[in-house]
């Protein structure tokens, strides 16, 4: 973003900002992040300590939700004519960029917004997100604040007040806030979050469904375990099908057997209801049905995400600069982008196009390279593997310039992880590490 010399808006003097006034998705997917985000055309005085927005004219352009939306801060106080003339290069910059067959109608009628507000809210509404769902999002994070700073005597009543917002969009939104302080590298927020979580699972209805169904998803995992150790068949992925009570672990199930779930499991399946009789004739067949939908929708997912890994593999290979446009998307690299590459490089092989070949290899090297784990890893392995500490004093010892502040922040990471995930056997173990990597390090640092 360009730098702009402007006048602070509370003490007047000169500052220099970062300013950004066209945000078109359709150029930049990234643009509608970045407005919705509220960090854009921020100043930031040093005279007099200033932080706060700057009152900015705003284009925003979504070609795929037919949207141009404009924005002309009322406080700049300039006649209609003088705001059309600040606004209409950016909107010739948008429609210049599209493709004559792109340049719709909508694009000669931009929508004036009256506040910065109601354009967000435009914004989200074409994503099907609406002021009401808002709302109620800002009442259920309001109520985790105001559970995480209460005493664990008093959350019992708020819970008991509280109910009717808990339900499971609640519990998902303490889910993604525990993901999100650990990606942040905050383990305390994490650890707090999740102690919070189980301690209110319990004092709800949703809460206690939630933790029943985790039980049948487990030991319906468990089960397939076991029965994969002495030898999964058909016949017996069947049973276990039959004895399931409720979606949850069927779907479990079905997610990870689905290869196994073809023509001639859905034959013995079959077999089963001719069989039977009454109720159970109706249950089977009511399953053979959930059956069916559930395969089906893994199914249509794993299409879908399929092309969508082929269409972005085919833009980093057409790409004039290959490296720099696999960095762009490196977020996007997963399974279904590996299976993608597989495929390309034997159809690429099979055409003899020697140059899209060298170019899918180029892909799957940096595919390679992102994929390995950090050095700190392999050390941090080895670590849990001593258990004795006057061994692991010695690996130390063997490796000091390996106990960095980031392999000791790893730890910790990987402390708060498995506490989250329940894993308490690996976290105690991590935890004894940690302390020990902790005190070592100290010493170090005393002996510089």
């Amino acid at each position: 973003m360009p730098k702009v010399q402007m006048n602070c808006p509370r003490c007047r003097q000169p500052l220099l900002a970062e300013v950004e006034q066209l945000f078109d998705v359709g150029v930049d997917p990234k643009a509608k992040q970045r407005f919705l985000s509220g960090q854009v055309n921020q100043a930031n005085c040093q005279s007099c300590g200033y932080q706060g927005p700057l009152s900015m004219p705003i284009v925003y352009h979504d070609p795929e939700k037919e949207l141009l939306l404009t924005f002309f801060p009322p406080e700049l106080g300039l006649p209609l004519n003088e705001q059309e003339r600040l606004m209409g290069p950016y909107i010739t910059q948008v429609v210049s960029k599209l493709p004559p067959e792109k340049r719709k109608a909508y694009l000669f009628r931009p929508q004036s917004m009256l506040t910065m507000q109601t354009m967000i809210d435009r914004i989200l509404e074409a994503d099907g997100i609406t002021r009401e769902m808002i709302e109620s999002s800002q009442k259920r994070l309001n109520l985790i604040q105001r559970l995480l700073t209460a005493s664990p005597a008093s959350r019992p009543e708020i819970v008991r007040q509280e109910e009717a917002l808990m339900d499971e969009t609640f519990f998902q939104m303490l889910n993604r806030l525990i993901e999100a302080s650990l990606a942040g590298g905050d383990q305390n927020s994490a650890r707090a979050i999740a102690q919070l979580q189980q301690e209110i699972l319990p004092l709800t209805a949703v809460g206690q469904r939630m933790m029943n169904e985790t039980a049948e998803v487990q030991a319906a995992i468990q089960a397939l375990q076991n029965a994969s150790q002495k030898g999964l068949t058909r016949e017996i992925l069947l049973d276990l099908m039959i004895q399931q009570k409720s979606e949850a672990p069927l779907a479990a199930l079905v997610s990870m057997t689905r290869s196994g779930l073809d023509y001639e499991f859905f034959s013995l399946l079959t077999d089963r209801i001719n069989k039977a009789e009454g109720d159970e004739k109706t249950r089977l067949n009511e399953l053979r049905q959930t059956l069916l939908d559930l395969t089906a929708e893994i199914d249509r997912r794993v299409k879908e995400r399929l092309q969508d890994a082929n269409l972005l593999l085919n833009e980093i290979v057409n790409a004039a600069n290959v490296e720099q446009a696999f960095q762009e998307h490196i977020e996007e690299i997963d399974e279904f982008f590996a299976e993608a590459l597989r495929n390309e490089l034997q159809t690429a092989r099979q055409k003899g196009d020697l140059e899209r070949s060298a170019k899918i290899q180029k892909v799957i090297e940096l595919v390679q390279q992102a994929s390995a784990p950090p050095a700190e890893f392999a050390f941090i392995e080895e670590l849990i593997g001593v258990d004795d500490e006057e061994a692991r004093r010695k690996l130390l010892d063997q490796n000091k310039e390996k106990v960095t502040p980031d392999l000791l922040q790893m730890i910790n990471g990987l402390v708060s992880q498995m506490e989250t995930e329940g894993q308490q056997e690996m976290a105690a173990r991590l935890q004894s590490v940690y302390r020990q990597a902790l005190r070592y390090s100290m010493e170090l640092n005393f002996k510089q």
